[in-house]
């Protein structure tokens, strides 16, 4: 299926065919992350952030504006019409009147949805809720082939909060077109929601649950970080649990293939010290490096 208009929603909207046109053309984009290329003139890319956010943000901005676009939009509700009481349907709707492709983050759970059905532009979910962010498991994906040459055959540990982290939800469902080996390590009750799993194992992804690290480090190609999400814990009790609880440095990573790569989305908090970004495992800050590229990539495609 061409990416020419379509949104960009859900990670099960995508085939394994549609992720490898998006990392050739990535891999394509890389040359003119920094100099530039002039494909999007005349094109308005609107941002609608209902919820923080700082490399997502930042890098669709960076993309578009490096494609020769432009960016209207808001990175708070604060300041807008939704102060007024203005829904988010009727910001959708003078959103589509004023750009070419809208990328929305909220905190709600299917508003990414529901501005696709609004608008008439494509819509790019940058984020809702505690269950998709598309374009992060995207990055995540073609970092891992960028880096490893390759996402058939690796094993591929998911360490932190699998629960309440957007981004695991979608990377385990872009895996699950790839022939992998998932470690799943976490508090019991941090595991992926019963509904992802169905999913990616109906799908033949092969998954094994650890609670520690050690447990399954030495067989581990890629490892992938996520901090415990605090501001998605219904109960702050249940936070405090697992605080602190699930810390990567560099002296936990002994025993590690001499390749594994690190992985995280950022930001981090206590889950990843700092020491590891002197281990030869970092990879992180060129995975958030390579959102610019891999952006720039979704749009020309989208918006072609």
């Amino acid at each position: 299926m061409s990416w020419r208009g379509r949104d960009v929603v859900s990670m099960r909207d995508f085939s394994r065919g549609d992720l490898e046109v998006l990392f050739e053309r990535a891999r394509e984009m890389e040359r003119y992350a920094r100099s530039g290329l002039d494909v999007l003139r005349g094109r308005v890319m609107a941002v609608a952030f209902f919820e923080p956010s700082t490399r997502t943000r930042l890098s669709f901005e960076t993309a578009m504006k490096r494609l020769g676009g432009e960016v209207v939009g808001f990175s708070s509700a604060e300041g807008t019409s939704v102060e007024k009481g203005e829904t988010f349907s009727d910001t959708i709707r003078m959103l589509d009147a004023y750009a070419d492709v809208i990328v929305v983050r909220h905190r709600l759970e299917g508003a990414a949805r529901l501005a696709a059905e609004i608008a008439q532009s494509p819509v790019v979910n940058a984020g809702d809720g505690s269950f998709n962010h598309p374009t992060q498991a995207m990055l995540d994906l073609y970092t891992i082939w960028r880096e490893k040459g390759r996402i058939d055959g690796l094993k591929i540990g998911i360490m932190g909060d699998l629960k309440y982290a957007r981004t695991v939800n979608s990377l385990l469902e872009g895996l699950s077109l790839f022939d992998v080996e998932i470690a799943l390590i976490s508090p019991e009750f941090l595991r992926p929601r019963q509904e992802t799993l169905d999913y990616v194992q109906s799908r033949g992804l092969r998954l094994r649950a650890y609670t520690r690290l050690e447990e399954a480090l030495g067989e581990l190609d890629v490892l992938y970080v996520v901090r415990i999400q605090k501001e998605r814990f219904l109960d702050p009790l249940e936070f405090e649990r697992v605080k602190g609880s699930y810390k990567l440095t560099a002296e936990s990573l002994r025993g590690a293939k001499d390749d594994l790569i690190v992985l995280h989305p950022l930001p981090r908090v206590d889950e990843l010290d700092a020491s590891v970004d002197r281990t030869r495992h970092a990879a992180y800050f060129r995975q958030a490096a390579y959102g610019v590229p891999l952006r720039m990539a979704l749009l020309s495609l989208v918006l072609s």
